[in-house]
């Protein structure tokens, strides 16, 4: 029924039977046609990425690509290189130009998961990108437009992040247009049995 929504084809399938659900399907469902920047905010496996596809497939952006990275697990020396991509030469081992995730990410999607994660430094040059709408590549003076809706997620509180400096307030605004928080398995009980026959 209604609970199980985006049963289209391609799409994730989001089992959402439980009452502490509700709030959640009907943000998705208000929000994912929009170009709004949005931030999933929920524990460890409480299906944050299930949330970004689907708010993906929703969107006037579903043909075009969901670029999914897990900015926890990027080093910081790496972080530049894969977001917005390099040009043969930029460091040593730089042997061909290389395209970033926002540039594969063009008229698309970009989910940045645990950005809480993303070392300050950086921060200041994802706020730029969101800001002007252009990427530079690592080692390159010229700029490139991209067209990009930004959905990242975190299981920190970065409101607190903010207040101790490790998260840009500014960063913040521009990624938490829109917040969506996901309740915990515990609190979803009635989707435990939905989710294992799954």
């Amino acid at each position: 029924g209604e609970n199980r929504l985006l049963q289209a084809q391609g799409r994730p399938e989001f089992i959402a039977a439980a009452p502490s659900m509700r709030p959640v399907l009907d943000a998705i469902t208000r929000v994912g046609p929009s170009d709004a920047n949005v931030l999933i905010t929920g524990e460890h496996g409480s299906g944050k990425e299930v949330v970004a596809q689907t708010l993906h497939a929703l969107s006037s952006r579903a043909s075009r690509p969901l670029v999914a990275v897990n900015t926890g697990a990027l080093s910081e020396g790496v972080f530049e290189s894969e977001i917005f991509g390099h040009v043969k030469g930029a460091f040593t081992d730089a042997r061909t130009d290389r395209i970033g995730r926002f540039e594969l990410a063009d008229g698309g999607t970009i989910f940045l998961d645990e950005i809480g994660n993303v070392p300050i430094r950086q921060q200041a040059k994802l706020l730029r990108v969101l800001e002007s709408g252009e990427i530079e590549r690592l080692g390159s003076s010229r700029s490139r437009r991209v067209d990009v809706r930004v959905i990242s997620a975190t299981n920190t509180d970065l409101q607190a992040a903010c207040t101790t400096g490790q998260f840009r307030e500014d960063l913040l605004f521009r990624l938490n247009t829109v917040e969506i928080h996901v309740p915990p398995l515990r609190e979803r009980r009635d989707d435990v049995p939905l989710l294992v026959r799954h």
